[in-house]
């Protein structure tokens, strides 16, 4: 047997004669004539081929197991020399390629054949349906192809089939029906195509059934119903269609029901409701409409609901407020309405509430402070309506809060200051009033603040200096005023800076220049005065900067030729004032460069024509003077050009 350890390990009896005495020989058991009847090499670091090995020299063996080590190369077609005694033959987790030779057939007392988590490829060979005393068929994560054959319905004895995660193409052969005895069967992550076949009914011993991850298609036969004994159901992220049957309500002890990512439709039967042992129910992504059935409050041992991505309509049934076992309830993106019922807040082990992306209105209820481990919280684009209630900050753990894209009005409430936990806050897109509380601070962990269009106003708190780990700051579109605090530049992992569309004024504070990781910059649309800060030409990252609409004043400064990654230069509408600094040419990544309506004054830069990438030049309505430079002609790229209103003579030369 060509095998070598892999690591230390006392093996050197099974390079000896097979006749000598062998009691003592690691994970050797010996036979009454002294031959060997079990080899148990499982995990032993082994590494080598099986091809010359001699299995003749095994008259006597019952056990072959090799499981997990570096076997490799093909099953040799003489493996059908083996004992006729072999009743378990364990290849698994090894690095065995090629196909299985058919002559495996011939190991008709083998109760346990394992080959998976190899590289075996090739078609499942029909000789396996002469294995009628298998009870255990393990495929499982390979590289098969082909149809699953026919003859694996000869094995009448077989207690678990696993043929998961192959390559395994066609429909499920009718004569699995014919497998009384089986357990566990597992088709899963294979390319199966085709509908169920209604013969799966027949499989009464069935605990666990997983066809999920395939191609299937059609109806779920209301033979499923039959299954009385199953426990665990995967049909999930098939092509499945029609409605779920009335009878996968017979299946009472479900434990886990999975049937999302097909194309189921129609409503989701009331019988579910029977399913008392349910932990998991899964019905996501599909095209389920009608109502949530008021019975779902019936399944008290869920923790897990998912019927998001569907088009359920009308109310989420109080009775919901039963499942006090749940930890994640997901009923987002679909079009129910109504508000959301008080029972949500009896709901004390979620983790997870996402209500998102449907028609809710109403106020959030206040009850929604007693879900003390909430780490998630979506109740964005709603119709929700009335204030963020006070309740809010009692949920300490949350790690994520969206209420944005809704209709809610009033302060921000100060106790949101006590969600240290919080990474995201988007309370965007609301009417939201008054001023951002100085608590905000307080939100240490945040990565992302977004509270743009609202009716926000007053100063930008100061405290938002204390927000170390922000990379995106969204207070865009809302009446804020005063001037831009200078610990802004203390937060030094932003990427996306948007303050435009307010009423700040004075100065852009030079601590922006601490901010080396922004891409974005958005500051047009205030009344912000004073000179562009020299320090702005630190921002090394920045693809899109827009400081337009502003009462800006003073030159460009020459060192925004640093910013060598631009895409977007917007200064336009200020009054900015000097020449147009030589350093515009070095931004070579340039598509749009709109300085207009400004007080501009002396020549166009012939390094203007270095910026090969412009589609949009705008320079008109300013005070440049002089003749338009001929490299303008080098700008090939350029769609919108504009150079009106100024004192510039001398035609447009090319080169």
């Amino acid at each position: 047997m060509e095998i070598q350890p892999s690591y230390s390990i006392t093996i050197f009896p099974l390079f000896l004669v097979w006749s000598f005495p062998c009691n003592n020989w690691f994970g050797v058991t010996c036979h009454k004539s002294k031959s060997v009847s079990s080899l148990n090499l499982e995990s032993c670091g082994l590494r080598g081929t099986l091809y010359n090995l001699n299995f003749l020299s095994l008259p006597n063996l019952v056990t072959l197991d090799l499981y997990n080590n570096s076997f490799y190369g093909i099953i040799p077609t003489h493996i059908s020399n083996l004992s006729k005694f072999i009743t378990i033959l364990d290849l698994g987790f090894n690095n065995f390629a090629g196909l299985i030779p058919h002559q495996v057939g011939l190991l008709t007392s083998l109760i346990f054949l394992a080959l998976p988590s190899n590289h075996l490829r090739g078609q499942i060979p029909p000789s396996i349906g002469n294995l009628r005393n298998l009870t255990s068929l393990y495929l499982y994560s390979n590289e098969f192809y082909g149809f699953i054959p026919r003859e694996i319905g000869l094995l009448r004895s077989l207690n678990n089939l696993v043929l998961s995660t192959n390559n395994l193409s066609g429909p499920i052969p009718p004569s699995i029906g014919n497998l009384r005895n089986l357990t566990t069967l597992y088709l899963h992550t294979n390319k199966l195509s085709g509908s169920i076949p209604k013969e799966i009914g027949l499989l009464r011993s069935l605990n666990d059934l997983e066809l999920s991850t395939n191609n299937l298609s059609g109806l779920i036969p209301p033979s499923i119903g039959n299954l009385r004994n199953l426990t665990t159901l995967y049909l999930h992220t098939n092509k499945l269609s029609g409605s779920i049957p009335q009878e996968i309500g017979l299946l009472r002890s479900l434990n886990d029901l999975e049937l999302s990512a097909n194309n189921l439709s129609g409503p989701i039967p009331h019988s579910i409701g029977n399913l008392r042992n349910l932990t998991t129910l899964y019905l996501h992504i599909n095209k389920l409409s009608g109502s949530i059935p008021q019975e779902i409050g019936l399944l008290r041992s869920l923790n897990n609901l998912k019927l998001s991505t569907n088009n359920l309509s009308g109310l989420i049934p109080p009775s919901i407020g039963n499942l006090r076992n749940l930890t994640t309830l997901y009923l987002h993106t679909n079009k129910l309405s109504g508000s959301i019922p008080q029972e949500i807040g009896l709901l004390r082990s979620l983790n997870d509430l996402e209500l998102s992306a449907n028609n809710l209105s109403g106020p959030i209820p206040h009850s929604i402070g007693n879900l003390r481990n909430l780490t998630t919280l979506y109740l964005h684009t709603n119709k929700l309506s009335g204030s963020i209630p006070q309740e809010i900050g009692l949920l300490r753990s949350l790690n994520n809060l969206k209420l944005s894209t809704n209709n809610l009005s009033g302060p921000i409430p100060p106790s949101i200051g006590n969600l240290k936990n919080l990474t995201t806050l988007y309370l965007h897109t609301n009417k939201l009033s008054g001023s951002i509380p100085q608590e905000i601070g307080l939100l240490r962990s945040l990565n992302d603040l977004e509270l743009l269009a609202n009716n926000l106003s007053g100063p930008i708190p100061s405290s938002i200096g204390n927000l170390r780990n922000l990379t995106t700051l969204y207070l865009h579109i809302n009446k804020l005023s005063g001037s831009i605090p200078q610990e802004i530049g203390l937060l030094r992992s932003l990427n996306d800076l948007e303050l435009s569309t307010n009423n700040l004024n004075g100065p852009i504070p030079p601590s922006i220049g601490n901010l080396r990781n922004l891409t974005t910059l958005y500051l047009h649309t205030n009344k912000l005065s004073g000179s562009i800060p020299k320090e702005i030409g630190l921002l090394s990252s920045l693809n899109d900067l827009e400081l337009s609409i502003n009462n800006l004043n003073g030159p460009i400064p020459p060192s925004i030729g640093n910013l060598r990654n631009l895409t977007t230069l917007y200064l336009h509408t200020n009054k900015l004032s000097g020449s147009i600094p030589k350093e515009i040419g070095m931004l070579r990544s340039l598509n749009d460069l709109e300085l207009s309506t400004n007080n501009l004054n002396g020549p166009i830069p012939p390094s203007i024509g270095k910026l090969r990438n412009l589609t949009t030049l705008y320079l008109h309505n300013n005070k440049l003077s002089g003749s338009i430079p001929q490299e303008i002609g080098l700008l090939r790229s350029l769609f919108n050009l504009s150079l009106s209103t100024n004192n510039l003579s001398g035609p447009i030369l090319l080169p």
